[in-house]
């Protein structure tokens, strides 16, 4: 059962994830996802987790968190560096 499980959550290909900060993660890599998240002030930006992270590869894995933690996130708003990602 834990098999069905796993492979199912491998499967994200253009699920929508909601969450409450921005979110690159090395789990996330190759499976289309894309990711919603509001901010504190309410303010909601959607991106392909994909493309923010081709296009800044050099950059994540040069951050020691990412290094880490295999995670890089951002709470108040969406790095200036991932808003030309942005979808509407």
């Amino acid at each position: 059962m834990a098999t069905a499980k796993k492979s199912a959550k491998a499967e994200v290909k253009n699920e929508v994830l909601k969450s409450k900060r921005f979110v690159i993660r090395k789990a996330l890599l190759g499976k289309g996802a894309i990711v919603e998240f509001t901010n504190k002030e309410g303010k909601v930006y959607k991106y392909s987790h994909d493309e923010v992270y081709n296009a800044n590869k050099a950059r994540f894995e040069a951050m020691n968190c990412f290094k880490k933690y295999k995670s890089y996130t951002a709470t108040n708003s969406m790095p200036t560096f991932a808003r030309e990602f942005i979808i509407e």
